[in-house]
């Protein structure tokens, strides 16, 4: 029997893993600049956290959660980010240290769905989280912050979908006018929506059904519906992005899956790569009463997750060089031993180094150095060994030269430090 990954998971080899890597370090540069730190949270929650934070009702907690059973109790391997982040931030009491915090994480979650391109069960998410900060200000410099971490990575054509959903007391009066418009037409829509209607009518706003669009396609504006403290909130957050110059779309109808929202809800997207319909990269928003639901006190907060496998299909397959290595090529045991010191020294002073010890023939040895893009090789055979020698190959420069072991460091990094180190010399 030959064993394959788990339908919808996938493996991730070295020459991918460079892409992964690229996308990671702009983002963790993006929010170190932004003065957030990682957090990293377990992959094993309580199913109960999920259940409070994103509601009972939600298509992750109905349908999504992989679910463990032990001694009693149920566990959940994470399906998002942002409940274990804000337990984390409870559990740790946080708040009582500092009164603003902004975290970030990057890991695996996981989502018992059916695959389809874009979407795995087994899938990896950065994400972001403020806590502490209420200000409009604080919305408009998270999405200005978004918007510039996908521009360095060369994600272009990028839409910011923006949405107000109010408060309690906006979204309760929204509901009901909501509910209005859509009875008179329950007949027409879909199954889902019809279960909707009754339990949480905001999620038919958000369902792709051609007949829940329809039904939706003139019902009133929950921009409407906002107080006048959620509206100004609301305006504040448009005249930030306004002084910012980040480019935005008022959404009236977005308003996200997950029952923890609040004010300001977004999608970033994007038509670029192959990713078809499955077009958003990045979606958040505010989250105040969260801490609250989980038994902390009331904190405000906002954040944000990110599909890293849509980000990549976005960017298209463009491959990521390696960095070029210094192959060493030893022949016979006391060679070997020679380039073992000298590998090791070389790795000291920064150089990726690679020693060949299989004890093959030259001719093989090369053919591996010229495989692997090596800039520099260095043969090292008994006689090499018994002169104190060793024989210096510029594979970029077609040369080479016998030169003392004592100035083979110094020498190799000289030449790194005048040539790229990264891609083929082919």
């Amino acid at each position: 029997m030959q064993f394959r990954a788990v339908k919808g998971t996938n493996d991730i080899l070295p020459d991918e893993v460079r892409r992964w890597q690229r996308v990671e370090q702009t983002f963790r540069t993006a929010m170190a600049l932004g003065g957030f730190s990682e957090v990293r949270t377990p992959i094993l929650e309580h199913k109960n956290l999920f259940v409070r934070s994103t509601g009972e009702t939600s298509e992750i907690v109905e349908k999504q959660m992989f679910e463990l059973e032990r001694g009693g109790d149920t566990y959940v391997l994470r399906p998002e980010g942002t409940p274990g982040a804000a337990r984390a931030y409870l559990t740790n009491s946080v708040q009582a240290q500092e009164p603003v915090s902004r975290w970030y994480y990057i890991g695996a979650m996981f989502r018992a769905e059916q695959p389809q391109r874009g979407r795995y069960r087994q899938f990896h998410q950065a994400g972001c989280e403020l806590y502490g900060d209420a200000s409009p200000a604080c919305d408009a410099e998270l999405l200005d912050l978004l918007f510039g971490f996908l521009s360095r990575l060369g994600i272009s054509d990028v839409t910011i979908a923006v949405n107000s959903i109010g408060g309690l007391e906006s979204r309760a009066a929204y509901r009901n006018a909501l509910t209005e418009h859509l009875r008179p037409r329950a007949e027409s829509l879909s199954d889902h929506a019809k279960k909707r209607l009754e339990d949480n009518p905001l999620r038919i706003l958000d369902s792709k059904d051609p007949r829940d669009k329809a039904a939706v396609a003139d019902a009133p504006s929950i921009l409407d519906a906002l107080t006048d403290e959620d509206r100004e909130h609301w305006q504040a957050v448009l005249r930030g992005l306004d002084a910012l110059g980040t480019p935005y779309q008022v959404t009236p109808g977005l308003v996200r899956g997950l029952d923890y929202y609040t004010r300001t809800v977004f999608e970033i997207q994007s038509t670029m790569g192959s990713l078809g319909s499955q077009n958003t990269l990045i979606a958040g928003g505010r989250y105040d009463n969260m801490l609250k639901s989980l038994g902390g006190p009331q904190i405000p907060a906002i954040g944000c997750g990110m599909g890293l496998e849509r980000i990549l299909l976005a960017l298209g397959e463009e491959a990521i060089a390696k960095a070029a290595p210094c192959f060493i090529a030893p022949l016979g045991e006391k060679a070997t031993l020679s380039a073992l010191k000298l590998t090791r020294e070389l790795r000291e002073q920064g150089v990726v180094t690679v020693l060949d010890g299989r004890g093959n023939s030259m001719k093989s040895m090369l053919r591996r150095a010229d495989g692997l893009g090596a800039r520099v090789c260095v043969v090292i055979g008994e006689s090499e060994v018994e002169q104190d020698q060793v024989q210096l190959k510029d594979l970029a420069a077609h040369t080479q030269e016998q030169i003392p072991r004592a100035e083979a460091v110094a020498r190799i990094v000289s030449t790194f430090a005048a040539a790229p180190t990264s891609g083929s010399h082919r």
